[in-house]
């Protein structure tokens, strides 16, 4: 029995396409509870994403602004540890920042000519050194909460699973400004 090349691609492309359909569902991570697991499977996703856009950058590419009121990617991934690190505090630990949070975090919370000048000459890595340092704390903290305190109010109007859906979307909105950048690189 002689079988055509259709008969046997159709089975191949069908496998295929069940496999590749199975990398784009959203199901909570493993060691959280059902909400905060789906919550931390969008940000590693979008994290992820974000670092393999940015990893390989040298200095040059790492600090270029293609006009004055724009931001180089090595701000812009600062801003995106610094946000992360406000709610991880605000949300996880139920305090302000203080202090000390703000001359380690801070410079990264408001992208304005001074922070612009200041996150300067240091290499990508760098800030995604600090991103993984900021999402493990979040990481862990996330994983000693239920979905109860996920719904539950920080204050009027504002719960704790808006806190990290804005986390998420705000890296979401940033991942695109950095492609912006990245492909506004001199050649």
């Amino acid at each position: 029995m002689k079988l055509s090349t259709k008969t046997l691609l159709l089975p191949i492309l069908c496998l295929s396409f069940l496999s590749l359909n199975a990398q784009y569902e959203m199901k909570p991570v493993a060691g959280y509870s059902p909400q905060i697991g789906l919550m931390v499977y969008m940000l590693e996703n979008l994290k992820e994403r974000i670092t393999e856009q940015v990893k390989d950058l040298d200095q040059t590419q790492t600090d270029f602004m293609f006009d004055e009121e724009a931001n180089s990617i090595g701000a812009l991934i600062m801003h995106l540890v610094a946000t992360e690190a406000y709610y991880q505090i605000e949300s996880l630990e139920g305090r302000p920042w203080t202090e000390a949070d703000e001359e380690r975090m801070g410079l990264g919370g408001e992208l304005n000519k001074a922070s612009k000048q200041k996150l300067k000459g240091k290499p990508i890595q760098h800030y995604l050194k600090l991103w993984d340092e900021v999402r493990q704390k979040t990481l862990t903290g996330l994983q000693t909460k239920d979905d109860a305190w996920f719904a539950s109010a920080i204050d009027d109007g504002f719960n704790h699973h808006w806190a990290w859906y804005h986390v998420m979307e705000h890296s979401a909105n940033h991942m695109g400004q950095i492609a912006l950048v990245k492909n506004r690189l001199p050649e």
